[in-house]
């Protein structure tokens, strides 16, 4: 176990600074002293950084750090740390490594023995979801969902019973295809897309997922809530077997009916599975 107390160390630092998503106005006064404090800073795209810290007049040496050059960029950021220097890392919008690189180099920071430190701000998946009117708690935030057809779709997969509020990054031209391809998965529910969040567009859609090929064009950037599984209710007169047997009815394979009926009734599957075998055979 190891026990790093950031702010008594004298320790070189790294510092995950996040920055607006939209409207400037939302960076926090320590992530500006911290950006004016610090000796270098690597940003995803460096014009985009440019044009942040033009506004609140900071002149600092700027590097690139992005998912096609991070290997190699780790390996000098570690460099700089070594030489006493405190550098800090942004990303185009919001908090640097949520759906943005940079987890490698936060690993590597920790293995060299130096501080990382993630200054709160700026985010939209919070936003997004406190907005929303969807259940807030407990929820999942998945990111995005992979861009390949089948692979999304084997995602979704493992999503379909999963309770908590869904919290999903999308691209606008995939947003109505994805939509698709969550009703077609998980049924009808109900979903939100907050777009363009803190910007003067800013828009929330509320709707059914049946409700997808509806949905207008859109422009920007956009978050994507998708209310949990809500878990069906079983008559009480019904046995084990029947239980599983309404569930195949529903669609599931009977090990996923088994596995529902194990946890609504907390009788351990194989004891289910068992029991079904006994009377499918019986019946025979």
């Amino acid at each position: 176990m190891l026990r790093n107390f950031n702010y008594q160390s004298n320790k070189s630092t790294l510092y995950l600074i996040a920055t607006p998503i939209g409207n400037l106005e939302d960076i926090t006064l320590r992530a500006l002293r911290i950006l004016k404090e610090i000796d270098k800073i690597y940003a995803e795209d460096t014009r985009v950084t440019s044009k942040l810290l033009a506004h609140f007049e900071i002149r600092k040496p700027m590097f690139s750090f992005h998912e096609h050059n991070s290997s190699m960029k780790a390996n000098i950021v570690l460099d700089d740390l070594k030489e006493g220097l405190n550098v800090g890392l942004v990303s185009d919008a919001g908090m640097p490594l949520v759906s943005d690189p940079g987890y490698d180099l936060v690993k590597k920071v920790i293995e060299g023995g130096f501080n990382v430190v993630s200054l709160p701000g700026a985010n939209a998946l919070l936003p997004a979801l406190t907005m929303s009117g969807i259940k807030t708690h407990p929820f999942l935030f998945y990111g995005f969902l992979d861009s390949k057809q089948n692979k999304k779709l084997e995602e979704l997969d493992t999503l379909k019973y999963q309770t908590s509020t869904l919290i999903f990054y999308e691209a606008i031209h995939r947003i109505n295809q994805t939509l698709k391809n969550i009703y077609d998965t998980f049924g009808d529910r109900d979903f939100v897309i907050a777009r363009e969040i803190t910007k003067a567009y800013e828009e929330i859609i509320r709707g059914r997922l049946s409700e997808y090929n509806e949905l207008p064009e859109l422009k920007g950037e956009l978050v994507l809530i998708v209310e949990g599984y809500k878990q069906e209710t079983i008559k009480s007169d019904l046995n084990i077997v029947q239980q599983v047997d309404f569930f195949v009815e529903s669609g599931l394979k009977k090990t996923e009916a088994m596995k529902k009926v194990s946890e609504l009734t907390g009788i351990p599957k194989n004891k289910i599975y068992q029991q079904y075998l006994n009377e499918k055979i019986d019946k025979e």
